[in-house]
């Protein structure tokens, strides 16, 4: 039995260790607000390295990429054979990504005049520095602790595809954006939002609730907060019409401008590779394994319904005769989530940061496809919402660690796709993970265990950017 001098002491040390955690934790300037940021960094680029020495990554598609629009046939002679297979043209400024809108060229073509080290390596020191940029950005302008909740979540959520991707780009972006919107900089904030969506097509659907907060801050639209019923809606919107004249539309055309001139310019290089594959490519594509419609067909297969597992499109993807069906399903479900989530945002029970997670949550589980770095969409702007409280670290914590133990967990268990699904557990640890986030969107959607609750900015009026 310890005596109570030694017990006193022993808990003495435990409040030390606690207070340094959380001066760490806390910190906005100085080395000490750095440390969580370093720390991470370190292991994730340890993490993109390790990748780089796999073969057929997204870095060595995205190097493909640049160096087919920049330096056209050459591209065979310049990169080691095989890695390019799945292109089918290299033409000097007209080919463009298959799946990505053609301005993310811009993104794989940094690392290419970087001297010495191969592309994977600068590619993830790029992103290392987009997620310094994050980081800074939620130390001065989120709530306390919430670089150290990005940090941490990063660490356990995208160990494997947070430098080995571009995500952390357009989600640096969406963040800038409410940033800038919180601060009352429209302007620059849907200038923001455009570039992400050039970058990569999501934060599109964040542009409706960008325009409403643009609207109630200069009361320039009918907002509701009565009840809507059958006899009330179309009352309701006869007088949001009404309000159509006082509409503050600049910043919107500044942001459809912006998108429009980019995407003429890249359609007069080539319209069909530049402007029309990345929707076909996202249309067209199969559920992929890892999404809740995959789930759904695997489980409906233990019935009798047949399944095809098939490798196309970079993935492990399910076929099967009732694909179209749960394919409808899903877009009937995103249409009612994504209404919902307008009309709440109308009424003032979400504002623009709430509106934004949940809209993302309701994409990414209605979505054909679930990839990993889709968690990275969410975390700059679950820390900037202050969601760090015990019910967000168990819940999120739970979901990260399990799409860790996916990719690169089980992925690193075979150099062949299309074997996955044959390993003991795959599915299973998918279905627990994708019941997991649906229950995260249902209770952040219904505001359960208070999960929308946001902590405290620093002082609004402090300018950014001038």
């Amino acid at each position: 039995m310890q005596s109570l001098p030694k017990l006193n002491t022993k808990l003495q040390g435990k409040r030390d260790y606690g207070e340094r955690v959380e001066k760490i934790i806390y910190a906005r300037q100085g080395f000490l607000a750095y440390v969580p940021l370093i720390g991470v960094v370190f292991f994730l680029l340890v993490a993109a390295v390790v990748e780089s020495f796999v073969p057929s990554t997204d870095m060595a598609r995205y190097e493909c990429y640049a160096t087919a629009f920049w330096r056209g046939n050459q591209t065979l002679s310049l990169l080691p054979a095989g890695q390019c297979q799945f292109m089918f043209q290299f033409n000097q400024f007209h080919t463009f990504p298959y799946e990505y809108p053609p301005f993310s060229l811009l993104i794989f073509s940094i690392p290419l005049p970087l001297p010495i080290l191969s592309y994977p390596i600068k590619f993830a020191l790029t992103m290392a520095g987009v997620a310094a940029l994050i980081f800074w950005l939620l130390l001065k302008y989120g709530p306390r602790g919430s670089a150290a909740t990005f940090a941490g979540y990063l660490l356990i959520g995208a160990v494997g595809t947070a430098f080995a991707r571009f995500d952390l780009i357009p989600a640096a972006l969406t963040l800038l954006c409410l940033v800038l919107a919180e601060r009352k900089r429209w302007t620059l904030a849907y200038i923001a939002l455009a570039l992400g969506v050039l970058v990569k097509i999501y934060p599109v659907i964040l542009l409706p609730f960008l325009f409403m907060a643009e609207q109630r801050d200069s009361q320039s639209f009918y907002f509701s907060q009565a009840p809507l019923t059958i006899r009330t809606i179309s009352h309701e919107l006869w007088r949001v019409l009404r309000s159509l004249p006082r509409w503050r539309v600049k910043n919107l055309l500044v942001a459809v401008g912006i998108m429009t001139v980019t995407m003429v310019f890249f359609g007069e290089l080539n319209f069909r590779g530049a402007v029309l594959s990345s929707p076909a490519y996202i249309f067209l594509r199969p559920f992929q394994t890892e999404s809740v419609g995959a789930v759904i067909l695997w489980l409906v297969s233990m019935a009798g319904v047949p399944i095809v597992w098939q490798v196309s499109s970079n993935s492990v993807n399910i076929l099967s005769p009732i694909s179209d069906v749960i394919g409808q399903g899903s877009v009937i479900l995103l249409f009612l989530g994504y209404i919902s989530i307008l009309i709440m945002s109308w009424q003032g029970k979400m504002d623009l940061v709430q509106a934004s997670i949940a809209a993302l949550m309701v994409v990414i589980v209605t979505g054909k496809v679930f990839s990993p770095q889709y968690l990275i969409w969410l975390i700059p702007l679950l820390a900037y919402s202050g969601a760090s409280s015990r019910m967000w670290w168990l819940i999120w914590g739970a979901t990260s660690l399990l799409t860790i133990a996916i990719y690169p967990g089980y992925y690193s268990l075979t150099t062949h796709m299309a074997e996955l699904p044959t390993l003991t557990g795959f599915m299973q640890v998918i279905s627990s993970r994708n019941e997991l986030f649906i229950l995260l969107t249902v209770a952040y959607l219904l505001n359960m265990f208070n999960l929308r609750q946001r902590a405290p900015l620093p002082d609004a009026r402090e300018g950014i950017m001038g």
